[in-house]
């Protein structure tokens, strides 16, 4: 059986562990006081281009993305999304259990397009009853988005002139970051983004550690008390030096995107020979995420053999599936998935 459903399927890289061994029976200073995480911070503010900014390490994704969000709002605002976007549609109501509503606004292959969210500020507040209304208080997005698509740096940056305007952060989900850094033609730099949003968080999940994100403030106290937000929502690591080490480790010598460019050669692999075999790509993706549409037949051919992601069923019958590529993905499982693929193609 081959798996690409997604790529947090594996453990972690081989340095992060032996770093963790190494380390392993240090007396260290909890909750991220301790001198690794002291260390993660500084590489990874330099890398930003940020060094009076802040990092949070926390223990996951949706934690992040729940904590960030209601440390944010006020209790009448709610954050702006597109309508696939993660926090929308695959974070089990995180955003709204602490209260606040996600406003969706229609997406365009994953993304919310400047003019989009430009027309939806102008909207709301030219509605005479906008003050009975949830207000928009913030903007999510992520990079690259729920379909594998990137931002470029022209729509960053009008994003972000669109949330100044109004007076509203805008937020990043970084959780695959790495991923669309290092993707093929983006013009989007690490630097480009500590730029442009008023907070965004590395991952650390989907790309090397075991588990971990690092959140970015690129000006240290833009959000007062964090610090014990993080807390509250339980998401605060006790041993946060095992953050520390990780972070440290995937900031040394461009570990994080060197992995990740592996990542990135290995989907562009697969994209290429699902299309040499015959296969209908959903979109067109840059990222290590390969959106497929497959029928009944090729879905049941491909049972027991290959382990995906299902993504969306589509008007005429056929599924969109998810191939995922990771660090950790091995040339020859590739080429077996290929080989199976082209199986498939031929027999069915």
């Amino acid at each position: 059986m081959q798996h690409f459903d997604s790529d947090y399927m594996e453990g972690a890289h081989p340095v992060i562990l032996q770093r963790l061994l190494e380390t392993n029976m240090e007396k260290t200073p909890g909750y991220g006081t301790d001198i690794y995480c002291e260390r993660a911070e500084k590489k990874i503010l330099e890398a930003c281009g940020c060094p009076e900014g802040k990092v949070y390490f926390m223990v996951g994704g949706t934690q992040v993305n729940s904590t960030v969000i209601g440390a944010l709002l006020k209790s009448y605002e709610g954050v702006v999304a597109a309508d696939t976007g993660h926090i929308s549609v695959h974070e089990a109501g995180a955003v709204e259990a602490t209260g606040h509503k996600v406003l969706t606004v229609p997406g365009v292959q994953g993304k919310l397009l400047p003019e989009t969210l430009k027309t939806y500020m102008e909207t709301y507040y030219g509605d005479e009853n906008h003050e009975h209304m949830v207000w928009p208080g913030m903007v999510y997005i992520s990079h690259p988005t729920e379909y594998g698509t990137l931002y470029t740096k022209d729509e960053l940056e009008k994003l972000h002139q669109i949330c100044g305007e109004y007076h509203m952060p805008l937020f990043l989900d970084g959780a695959r970051l790495g991923y669309g850094l290092m993707a093929d033609g983006t013009d989007v730099t690490l630097r480009d983004v500590a730029r442009n949003c008023d907070v965004f968080y590395i991952g650390g999940t989907k790309v090397g550690a075991l588990f971990g994100e690092a959140v970015v403030l690129p000006k240290s106290g833009w959000i007062p008390h964090f610090f014990t937000s993080i807390k509250q929502h339980g998401a605060l690591l006790a041993k946060g030096r095992i953050l520390g080490i990780q972070f440290d480790s995937l900031f040394t010598d461009n570990l994080y995107f060197e992995i990740s460019r592996h990542a990135i050669d290995m989907a562009m692999k697969l994209k290429k020979g699902l299309l040499e075999r015959g296969y209908t790509l959903y979109m067109d993706t840059v990222t290590n995420q390969q959106f497929v549409l497959l029928d009944n037949s090729q879905l049941e051919a491909l049972a027991g053999q290959v382990s995906c992601g299902f993504w969306e069923k589509r008007p005429d019958g056929r599924t969109v599936v998810r191939f995922a590529t990771s660090w950790a993905t091995r040339e020859e499982d590739v080429d077996e998935l290929l080989e199976i693929l082209g199986q498939v193609s031929r027999d069915v």
